[in-house]
């Protein structure tokens, strides 16, 4: 990678990372409206969710080991071009009078395949590029401009959008997608470096084998392994309740479609908070409040939710937990980069997301079952209460202490970067 131009990639990655979360909140608006144009039924709903997050129980540990073989620039543009493709598809569908759910099932599903390549990708990129000091830092700005794009200004877009015409929606979004692939293109090329290289040549292994020796780094790194449980539990029952939240809002709160995307974007300017005051709050309470707070919030928010009728007070619940649940993705991600080498970090990484995200597809499941069985409101009363209990025995040792101690830096990563490389974010 050329030694020059450290800032210049990393707003590169910026701005492929902006683009391609445009278009996933433009579809996080689109999506659930057109599912619920085509039905009421709790199960088939929650049915979209499973089938967007079923990749991630497939796919995500072969991505991680291909992010760790492959130049991960390319993994980046051609995932994003693959999703591009997919929606495009599904818009010209819909503009040609073709309204059935299978579509779409089939439309999100290869979006999610092509997800966990380049989320897998993207996530390994920032420690080739900045040093740890500028990690907590270059995450925060990341996550900071995911949330303003992705659940802010993406939804409200999506759902005026759909409300013209809901192929509108999808081409909008395909082209967002492309041109993240464009972006990506921007970036130098992020091969395994010529120490991974020789290190593979000297001892060739099998694409299974390295599966196998990342899922094995990770299992034992005890620290990473608890947070991802912590995060799994988290994401199960956000999955439970997030595809009903379009029936809630539009059922009993008695919201309108076009309204709908203030209930992703006002949770999302408390994530844009959390990520811009990440650097500032997380070493001021540390990072074990912060996991404690990242799974007691969306608790709280849910129950909120189940009992509620205040659209202003569970809008404000919502926020609140957004701004919990972004300080915890700044530290469990900082933690990751910092405490894994690079020639490891594409499938630690995968692993990780297995984990955190393969039980995505589950809790929404368990959702729609809930939902169908005891109502809307009795299944976010459920989540409550579950993602409360499972916080406990969790959160409860993770302390800040041991997040400081396990982020450590390794020398070939910084070898790898350069110390031309080694500069600032800003």
């Amino acid at each position: 990678m050329p030694a020059a131009s450290p800032r210049r990639s990393f707003t590169a990655l910026q701005a492929s990372q902006a683009s391609s979360n445009l278009a996933d909140g433009l579809l996080q608006a689109a999506v659930p409206l057109l599912v619920a144009a085509l039905t009421r039924d709790p199960l088939v709903v929650a049915g979209v969710t499973v089938a967007q997050f079923l990749p991630w129980l497939v796919a995500t540990l072969p991505a991680g080991a291909l992010a760790d073989r492959m130049d991960r620039r390319r993994i980046l543009t051609m995932g994003n071009w693959l999703r591009a493709a997919g929606f495009a598809l599904l818009a010209t569908a819909l503009a040609g009078g073709w309204h059935h759910v299978t579509l779409l099932y089939a439309a999100v599903f290869l979006a999610g395949c092509a997800e966990t390549l380049v989320d897998n990708a993207a996530l390994t990129i920032p420690p080739r590029l900045l040093p740890r000091e500028r990690l907590e830092r270059a995450n925060g700005r990341l996550f900071a401009t995911q949330s303003v794009i992705n659940t802010f200004a993406g939804p409200p877009a999506g759902a005026a959008l759909f409300a013209l015409a809901a192929s509108a929606a999808f081409y909008t979004g395909a082209a967002a997608f492309a041109l993240a692939g464009l972006a990506a293109l921007l970036l130098p090329a992020l091969r395994p470096t010529s120490e991974e290289q020789q290190r593979r040549r000297s001892t060739p292994t099998s694409t299974a084998q390295d599966i196998r020796s990342g899922w094995a780094h990770f299992w034992h790194h005890e620290l990473l392994r608890r947070v991802a449980f912590i995060s799994a539990a988290i994401n199960f029952f956000g999955a439970a309740t997030g595809g009903l939240l379009v029936l809630l809002i539009t059922g009993p709160y008695q919201v309108t479609l076009s309204r709908y995307g203030l209930f992703i974007a006002v949770p999302a300017a408390g994530a844009i908070a959390g990520s811009l005051l990440a650097a500032h709050v997380v070493p001021r309470i540390g990072g074990g409040p912060a996991t404690w707070l990242a799974a007691l919030a969306p608790a709280a928010s849910y129950a909120v939710l189940g009992l509620g009728h205040s659209t202003a007070l569970a809008l404000a619940s919502m926020f609140v937990a957004a701004i919990a649940t972004s300080l915890n993705q700044i530290v469990v991600s900082t933690l990751r980069q910092a405490a894994v080498p690079d020639e490891l970090l594409g499938r630690v990484t995968a692993a990780y997301r297995l984990i955190v995200l393969g039980v995505v597809p589950l809790g929404a499941l368990a959702g729609g079952l809930l939902g169908r069985g005891l109502g809307i409101r009795a299944t976010f009363l459920a989540a409550a209460a579950g993602l409360a209990l499972a916080a406990v025995p969790l959160a409860s040792r993770v302390t800040t202490q041991a997040l400081r101690d396990a982020e450590t830096r390794h020398p070939q990563r910084d070898a790898a970067r350069g110390p031309a490389e080694a500069v600032s974010a800003t």
